[in-house]
């Protein structure tokens, strides 16, 4: 019998579902680091129970230079998250990583097995993944992540998964993500000396991916444009795997030190001028609209052209989604190829007109990609923007990672309810819906990417456990 239970007249109301254990993302950006603890309902939706944010300080380019200046930001945040919930408890987080020293390549590896009796078993592939691990890669570098495209069995090709065939010889196309091991170890000391204890890594353009995308997404071909404030992050699926990975050293805090040298601005000035007068198209705006920008110590005001500010933010844009496309060029993806298009995320994503000049630009349609899609019904809007689509992603692979039995996590896990201060209010009621109204073509559509993570089998080196590191 199913898990429903059904009364004449009644709908099927699912039964809860194994209790889920609280997960924390945390998202360390050049411009801000978010805090995020959230749990899946019985619904498969994430409930946050837990926000903060603090302005980011010792990041450049997604990459912590100054430790000091990062632990106190990440303490902050942690802070303005105890704040919204004093009945949480923060120990492991899921971080992101990205910055201009991710690199991918593809490899390919086979292995004859030792007994063609029985069928493929899940160790045969756990042991072709870990030889990739001994992949020639530049002195100084360490893979991050082992991610299978497609395996082969003897001459039978594009297997998404081999476990139950027969056969002599197993392989597979790989995609190796690697990083810098000063980067990662200065992320790890930044965490680490914040009182916390990092669970994983998980690289951000993927962690972004599984926020803003669904099944149909997945199979049709799209390419994700994560425009954060330091790095463009780009992850390109097609025919149901991941292809190709990127990080672009480009991003809004660029286009901020344009408008901040172009207009003759302080830093300040320039960004709330890009958040509140912004367009990534000179032609759609004014040539007789001025903003007044305040004198500084008793000088006359400057007056400052719209289409000026349009004109810098639209170069700069321009350069990035020219990386877009190279890169798109380089898997042979930049036609009509992905049925899905562009879906662009991250803080970058909210400048006017960003979908009209991506579509120009690449040649492919273009959308916003909200993590609202997994998050139940009543969060407060702050929640739903494309800002925190690395965050939220994060916490999916938390939930991913313990429905599939990838990692430890403690039991009797602590109840701990949505704070009112994180839940939309309309008129004095609480915006909830009643599990009864949500029938089961929504159920469905709710646990659409149940399994994402699944795609990419974690195989992640432990980053975190560096011998160097024990005195911090």
């Amino acid at each position: 019998m199913s898990n429903t239970q059904m009364d004449t007249g009644m709908k099927a109301v699912p039964a809860a579902a194994t209790e889920q254990p609280i997960i924390i993302g945390l998202d360390i950006g050049t411009t801000k680091i978010a805090v995020i603890a959230g749990r899946k309902n019985e619904f498969g939706k994430l409930e946050i129970l837990g926000f903060g944010r603090s302005n980011s300080n010792g990041v450049r380019h997604g990459q912590v230079l100054n430790i000091d200046e990062t632990i106190r930001a990440i303490s902050s945040a942690l802070r303005d998250c105890y704040a919204s919930n004093p009945n949480l408890e923060i120990n492991e987080v899921y971080v992101g990583i990205a910055g201009h020293h991710i690199k991918s390549l593809q490899t390919r590896g086979d292995k004859v097995r030792k007994n063609t009796d029985i069928e493929i078993v899940q160790d045969e592939i756990d042991e072709l993944l870990a030889d990739q691990y001994k992949t020639y890669i530049p002195a100084g570098d360490q893979i991050i992540d082992v991610i299978a495209q497609e395996f082969t069995v003897d001459n039978y090709q594009n297997i998404p998964n081999p476990i139950g065939h027969g056969g002599v010889k197993i392989g597979a196309n790989f995609h190796i993500i690697t990083g810098d091991k000063n980067a990662i170890r200065n992320i790890n000391r930044s965490v680490e000396r914040a009182g916390l204890h990092a669970k994983d890594l998980v690289l951000q353009p993927l962690a972004s991916s599984a926020a803003v995308m669904g099944q149909e997404d997945f199979e049709a071909g799209v390419a994700i444009v994560d425009i954060g404030g330091g790095t463009t992050d780009l992850a390109v699926f097609y025919e149901g795997i991941l292809k190709h990975t990127a990080v672009i050293p480009y991003a809004g805090e660029n286009i901020t030190n344009d408008i901040k040298v172009g207009l003759g601005v302080l830093k300040t000035q320039a960004e709330k001028m890009k958040t509140q007068f912004g367009s990534a198209l000179a032609d759609e705006t004014k040539a007789n609209t001025f903003i007044t920008i305040p004198g500084l110590r008793g000088m006359p005001a400057k007056e400052i052209s719209v289409k000026s500010l349009a004109n810098i933010i639209q170069a700069r844009m321009s350069e990035i989604l020219g990386f877009v496309t190279y890169h798109l060029k380089q898997v042979g993806l930049d036609n009509k190829a992905l049925n899905g298009g562009i879906i662009l995320t991250g803080g970058g994503s909210q400048l006017k007109h960003i979908i009209q000049l991506t579509e120009f630009e690449t040649g492919l349609n273009a959308r916003i990609g909200f993590p609202n899609e997994h998050l139940a019904t009543g969060h407060i809007e702050e929640l739903t923007k494309p800002t925190y689509s690395t965050c939220i992603g994060l916490i999916l692979k938390g939930c991913d990672d313990f429905e599939h039995n990838r990692k430890q996590f403690e039991k009797g896990f602590k109840r701990v309810a949505v704070p009112n201060g994180l839940k939309q209010v309309i008129n004095g009621t609480d915006v909830e819906k009643s599990e009864n109204e949500i029938d089961e073509e929504e159920i469905k559509k709710r646990k659409s990417l149940t399994g994402f993570w699944d795609k990419f089998k974690d195989r992640l080196v432990d980053l975190f456990k560096e011998e160097g590191d024990a005195h911090l």
